[in-house]
């Protein structure tokens, strides 16, 4: 007899893990062009100082040039926060894997990602990518066991990074 898999566990919505999403799934551009608003916003604020056309609004642009600067500067502990800060922060989430998708279930946030959904699946060191149509999620590993881990790889092989694909 041919059972469906079905895979349950529950984890905590906890900084650590907030932070690891975060890491595996973030692109960190450290360039200069990160920093385009807040250049713009010292240039026309000076520009404004030097002109004598308005004083408020000269000081008020280079102070926003330098908030912009330092949340670029500090972006994950920045998010850190917010996320640190919302509701489902510290809250219990149960994660159901099955033949049909991926379903998180918790008392701010329901939602289901459907294998079909997913466009592109890259495996990160300590977790998975999913990219769907309009936005990205990530899977830590870290509450799945090998079974699942294998269940998950299996669902997405026919799925993977165009990156991946391009090296076999």
């Amino acid at each position: 007899m041919n059972q469906e898999y079905s895979y349950t566990t529950q984890y905590t919505l906890d900084k650590s893990h907030f932070s690891e999403c975060y890491d595996e799934s973030a692109v960190v551009d450290s360039s200069i062009k990160a920093y385009r608003k807040a250049i713009i916003f010292a240039v026309v604020g000076t520009a404004l100082m030097l002109t004598n056309i308005n004083g408020y609004a000269s000081w008020f642009l280079i102070a926003l040039s330098a908030l912009e600067a330092l949340s670029v500067k500090f972006r994950k502990p920045w998010w850190l926060m917010r996320q640190m800060m919302s509701k489902a922060a510290n809250n219990e989430v149960t994660l159901t894997l099955n033949e049909s998708g991926i379903s998180n279930d918790s008392f701010y946030v329901q939602g289901t990602i459907l294998w079909q959904d997913i466009v592109e699946s890259t495996e990160t060191e300590q977790g998975f990518l999913f990219k769907l149509p309009k936005s990205v999620s990530y899977l830590s590993k870290r509450s799945l066991d090998k079974e699942a881990i294998a269940f998950v790889l299996n669902k997405t092989k026919d799925i993977q990074a165009p990156q991946a694909k391009a090296n076999l």
